[in-house]
């Protein structure tokens, strides 16, 4: 029997081999909203909110079976947020048919939000701009297992997520393999060094280095930069940014400096932390990353390939797929790499008996 095919929204077709044609309602998920009012993100400078919106995805079985199901965590991209994830229906849509077809086994979909007053967090830790690995790995998963039925160990919960988010889902496996069991990124960013300097990505220092007020700087580009070096270095002495910049003022001019732009990177490109989180990273039940052949920005294309071969040589089992196309149009189509790729995965990765 081929792989059944969802026509519209409530009923799926299956050809047998005798042309016979079966119809079968689709049984739609609950979404529901809740709140968690954070410890660990009162600890910030950049006036975050510590009553973050968590929204979490109950399967059709949930409310009837009084079983206990794995967990998908999603880390969503920088200048998103968890709302927008769920807004045009399609993530619904597509887990939906993901059970219906049976793709996957049924799991609880959790995302929380994770924007911010400035780009949204790019998942670190961060006296600035909020302890977000915090957050996820010990509050938000201690939230989720004490207000559903979960099945609370490490193999029956995946960290996901795409972008900056899929950055965030690797650097959260990477440093709480205890917490999460198995991790897939789309298209994640910032995996390593990629093509060009960060002396010429075209930020305008002059503007940074001499800003009264935050709101000096609209540039999404020039934020995120910002947003990185409050993550990596935090200066609570330092206004209005609270933080130090891998480009400083020297005689009225921007100068680089090494020392700053050696921490950064360190922190931010997943490649230079393998080492340190290889016995995380071996431990895992899983892991898969992926990213589009033709993406504009070339430095995610290389980068990726680039932190495969490391995985590679440092004997960390992976999977690792570029595929032809670009990530803004191949992942949340009917069967684009969430559907066909990481709900698969999940299903293969997630321990769904609370015995395994």
């Amino acid at each position: 029997m081929g792989r059944t095919k969802l026509l519209g929204l409530c009923v799926v077709l299956s050809i047998t081999s005798s042309v016979e044609i079966i119809a079968q309602v689709v049984k739609h998920c609950r979404v529901v909203t809740e709140k968690i009012n954070s410890s660990v993100l009162r600890e910030n400078k950049i006036n975050i909110d510590p009553i973050r919106d968590v929204w979490v995805l109950l399967p059709p079985g949930y409310e009837t079976s009084g079983k206990r199901y794995p967990v998908v965590y999603y880390c969503h991209n920088i200048f998103w947020s968890a709302e927008k994830l769920f807004n045009d229906g399609r993530l619904s849509t597509l887990i939906e048919r993901g059970f219906v077809n049976g793709v996957v086994k049924e799991f609880i979909f959790v995302a929380a939000d994770y924007s911010t007053p400035t780009t949204g967090s790019i998942y670190e830790n961060s006296t600035t701009s909020g302890r977000w690995l915090d957050f996820t790995a010990h509050e938000l998963v201690a939230f989720v297992d004490n207000k559903f039925r979960t099945i609370p160990h490490r193999d029956s919960r995946a960290i996901t997520g795409d972008f900056m988010g899929g950055r965030g889902a690797l650097r959260l496996a990477m440093t709480n393999a205890k917490v999460f069991g198995s991790v897939y990124a789309l298209n994640p960013v910032a995996a390593g060094t990629g093509d060009i300097p960060w002396t010429h990505v075209g930020i305008d220092w002059n503007k940074i280095l001499n800003a009264t007020t935050a709101s000096e700087v609209t540039d999404g580009r020039t934020k995120l930069f910002i947003t990185f070096c409050q993550a990596y270095l935090p200066n609570p002495m330092r206004s209005p940014f609270y933080c130090d910049f891998f480009m400083e003022l020297e005689e009225g001019k921007p100068r680089l400096s090494i020392q700053n732009l050696t921490k950064l990177k360190k922190g931010l490109l997943l490649d230079a932390s393998v080492e340190e989180s290889l016995a995380d990273l071996q431990s895992l039940r899983g892991i898969f990353f992926d990213w589009g052949r033709f993406d504009e920005t070339r430095a995610h294309v290389s980068s990726n390939r680039d932190l495969s071969r490391i995985f590679e040589d440092m004997g960390i089992e992976h999977e690792a797929e570029e595929y032809a196309g670009n990530p803004f149009n191949k992942t949340w189509t009917d069967n684009g790499r969430f559907y066909s790729r990481l709900l698969p995965f999940v299903n293969e990765k997630l321990a769904f008996d609370e015995k395994q």
